[in-house]
């Protein structure tokens, strides 16, 4: 009998390598152990000074507790873990939790001050469209960027006509469904949809924009609820059907972007400053994007996403700097969505809001329009060589509650890979939606 047998035999001590074994047991990305003693922290800081500081260090134990902790409540749970319950409780749980002040004002006060300051929203935006954008093969990202339009265009249409003549049949009225159910869920979200529709709904109708808002936004919360239950559901039936999707391309691949020698190369040479580079790379294309907004008025995260694919298609980076992006995609994508789906929900989900619109007419004309949105994009995505269920879940986006709507539809769905496409939904759709709906408006007076 050798050495190496005796030893196998030997059972293991709990220490160290037993601890390991715990330690090596995760709630999301943390360890079990870290995550209690985390827990511990933030209760005495609390016990000890009444309030939390909303300081980075603090805000990232907060998050990464509450958003991994409800994560993976919902991967857990049996059946609906597959249709995206992990995104959805990511970002309702917490958003109930605040509203029935369940959460303490402690935790609450600091995540909202600690969200709306740091901005890392659009951090998080810029990383994975910049690192999604960079790791695409360019001939699929101009065919992708060409074709995306041709189902959102015309699940826009076919969605808004089912979801109007639905609004009729159960007697809410085709203008008050139209303009009030219909339009505001495919209007881009709050910031870029719901203040400006309502503010120029106001100013043609002469009234307060305040009470037009508050009709606008429940559809906006329940369309983006729909459309990430859908797309989880799409998830599921990828993997059941695996000839309907690409797991995150558009279309089929036309090969390698980078030859093997060249990615060979590229691949050792992408190191920790690599990294940094590519993720300072994606913070100037935003800050770039800013200065556009200001400039000539284009949305910031969409001009940084045509900047972000003229720097792909003219190979303006080296590949070095092309693979250290894609590793900036999946670091933000695996450790930063469900901490920033709590945030999300603990400071820009209102919980009233959202139930205030629960009535059987709303819920069905909000599902019958989402749900031809994205079927719309299934056949038609199918017909133009797409796969049909990354086509879908792009046009579920048009019906997200923004760039927030979009992580969590694109999270439920396992697919961050599509979010320079669904900036395009959101974004552009969006403002299409808007610009047309205010001039018909106004005709009609």
């Amino acid at each position: 009998m050798t050495d190496t047998t005796v030893f196998e035999r030997v059972p293991a001590k709990f220490w160290p390598q037993g601890w390991w074994k715990l330690v090596d047991f995760r709630i999301g990305v943390v360890p079990v152990a870290i995550y209690f003693l985390l827990a511990g922290l933030v209760t005495f800081f609390i016990a000890r000074d009444g309030k939390l500081a909303s300081d980075l260090p603090t805000m990232i134990a907060v998050l990464a507790l509450g958003g991994f902790g409800c994560a993976e409540i919902g991967k857990r749970l049996p059946v609906i873990r597959d249709i995206g319950a992990a995104a959805i409780f990511a970002t309702f749980v917490p958003s109930y939790l605040a509203f029935a002040h369940l959460l303490p004002d402690t935790i609450v006060k600091p995540v909202a001050e600690f969200t709306k300051a740091s901005n890392f929203l659009y951090l998080f935006i810029a990383a994975v469209i910049v690192g999604s954008i960079f790791g695409m093969d360019r001939q699929v990202l101009i065919k992708g960027f060409v074709k995306i339009f041709v189902p959102l265009a015309i699940g826009s249409v076919v969605a808004g006509a089912v979801g109007t003549l639905v609004g009729v049949a159960l007697g809410l009225g085709a203008y008050h469904t139209f303009f009030y159910i219909v339009i505001p869920i495919m209007a881009g979200g709050v910031g870029e949809g719901a203040i400006p529709l309502s503010i120029g709904y106001s100013e043609i109708l002469h009234t307060e924009q305040g009470v037009v808002f508050a009709q606008v936004l429940p559809p906006i919360m329940l369309g983006s609820l729909t459309a990430i239950l859908l797309s989880g559901l799409l998830n599921w039936v990828g993997k059941k059907r695996p000839h309907l999707t690409g797991e995150g391309r558009l279309q089929p691949g036309i090969g390698e972007e980078l030859m093997p020698g060249e990615e060979k190369a590229a691949a050792a040479s992408v190191d920790p400053a690599a990294i940094a580079a590519a993720g300072i790379t994606a913070i100037a294309l935003y800050l770039l994007g800013i200065a556009c907004f200001k400039l000539f008025g284009l949305p910031g995260p969409v001009a940084m996403l045509f900047i972000a694919v003229v720097v792909k298609l003219t190979r303006a980076v080296p590949p070095t700097l092309q693979l250290a992006g894609q590793t900036v995609y999946k670091f933000f994508s695996t450790a930063v969505t469900y901490p920033l789906l709590f945030a999300i929900g603990v400071s820009m989900t209102p919980w009233d809001k959202l139930i205030a619109a629960i009535t059987p007419a709303n819920i069905t004309v909000i599902i019958s329009t989402v749900a031809t949105l994205m079927a719309t994009g299934f056949f038609v995505g199918r017909r133009l060589g797409m796969y049909p269920i990354e086509s879908a879940i792009v046009n579920a986006c048009h019906s997200g509650q923004g760039g927030t709507g979009d992580i969590a539809i694109l999270t439920a769905a396992n697919r961050m890979q599509l979010m320079p496409f669904a900036q395009i939904a959101t974004r552009i759709g969006g403002a299409i939606t808007v610009t047309l709906t205010l001039i018909l408006l106004a005709r009609l007076g």
